[in-house]
């Protein structure tokens, strides 16, 4: 009895050690402008760095809100790796500006967030209007690059677990006591 429950044990922190990488989503660890930051002339465009790579797919968004709720973003937004970006408009008003976001992480869930940033000195540009606010936030509609990426798509890690919860199982059943041993232990 001992055996097969030494057997299970070891099966489930195989099991729970090999999901956990899965389990992780992608979090913001760098972003161009800087959380919180002022900044006196607008970037020409937004640069997000996440901890793992973001899945190029067609839910990657990133978006910017000016002092006025108009939108700044225009373009396509491109994935290498862990690295997003998305091309601005010539900012306008001075003030406060929201960069939002929406990406697909490397374990297939979405995760969201939103960057404040200040203008600090006006600029002279104008909003996106009508389709093109639209697209502001619009993912690109390239195929994802296989050979860029580096993560591992998350049906290898629960056909690992399903795997080593049937090695564990199958060890501890053949390694059950003999019959004739519980004499022994009277």
């Amino acid at each position: 009895m001992r055996k097969a429950l030494l057997a299970l044990a070891i099966s489930g922190v195989a099991l729970l050690g090999t999901a956990t990488p899965a389990l992780a989503h992608n979090v913001l660890i760098n972003s161009d402008p800087a959380n919180g930051a002022s900044v006196a002339k607008g970037p020409a465009k937004v640069t997000l760095t996440f901890d793992q790579y973001v899945q190029n797919a067609d839910v990657n968004q990133i978006a910017v809100t000016g002092p006025d709720g108009s939108q700044w973003a225009e373009g396509p937004v491109t994935v290498e790796n862990n690295v997003l970006s998305a091309p601005l408009r010539p900012l306008g008003p001075a003030g406060k500006y929201t960069v939002g976001y929406r990406v697909l992480s490397a374990d297939g869930h979405p995760v969201s967030g939103e960057i404040p940033f200040t203008l600090t000195t006006a600029g002279n540009g104008t909003p996106a209007k009508g389709d093109a606010a639209k697209a502001a936030g619009a993912p690109a509609q390239s195929a994802p690059a296989a050979s860029s990426s580096s993560g591992v798509p998350i049906w290898v890690w629960i056909a690992g677990a399903v795997v080593l919860l049937a090695i564990g199982l199958t060890v501890a059943l053949r390694t059950g006591r003999d019959p004739g041993s519980d004499k022994a232990d009277q």
